[in-house]
């Protein structure tokens, strides 16, 4: 588990070491001393806590909610889901954590995807082209045009009736075919995205 001194505390949230301190001291900040020490140490989960239930002096709380995501996103695998069907959502989203504790945001269109990735920075896609093939390959295609995303793990979901078979898969990454297993697309995206940031 990442642990912070209160001196990187102080330069995430962008404030003197003695207001980091004083957090600390007050019991907002948790964390622990080293034994016979006078240092503080601050588990990441902690510090994303505070960030997201405390005001910090100069800085808004969007700026608090990136900076939080930010942290979490050096270890966790976050994954951007562009679908319209509730229930396979829901699926997706209950078998993640069960498999690493991911960070799902959902998109229901093209449009809501590109806006959402640009502050999410995702490290893998899920799209479902029951949104529509044409819109679905230009979620893809985006994404591959943009250096941000350019490494961003693409995950297509076709439904099973052929319709989305004829098509140029080299900026897909993996393919599945519906109805999916939620656990199976969980397990592998926990591959593919652990390969690169040796999650857990």
């Amino acid at each position: 588990m990442r642990v912070y001194t209160i001196g990187q505390v102080a330069k995430i949230c962008k404030v003197a070491t003695s207001t980091a301190s004083k957090w600390f001291d007050s019991s907002r900040l948790r964390g622990y001393r080293i034994p016979r020490t006078q240092d503080r140490r601050v588990p990441r989960e902690y510090l994303v806590r505070f960030l997201m239930d405390y005001d910090v002096p100069n800085m808004t709380p969007e700026e608090r909610k990136k900076i939080a995501r930010n942290l979490e996103g050096e270890v966790m695998a976050k994954v951007l889901i562009v679908a319209q069907q509730e229930t396979m959502v829901k699926d997706l989203k209950r078998e993640m954590p069960s498999v690493q504790s991911f960070m799902v945001e959902v998109a229901a269109s093209g449009f809501e995807a590109g806006i959402l990735a640009e502050d999410f920075h995702p490290d893998a896609v899920v799209v479902d082209f029951s949104i529509g093939r044409t819109e679905a390959l230009q979620v893809c295609q985006s994404l591959r045009r943009s250096d941000d995303f350019a490494e961003v793990i693409l995950i297509a979901l076709l439904p099973d009736d052929g319709s989305s078979t004829c098509f140029d898969r080299s900026a897909i990454n993996e393919t599945f075919k519906k109805p999916i297993n939620a656990g199976l697309i969980s397990k592998r995206i926990k591959a593919l995205v652990g390969a690169r940031k040796e999650l857990a």
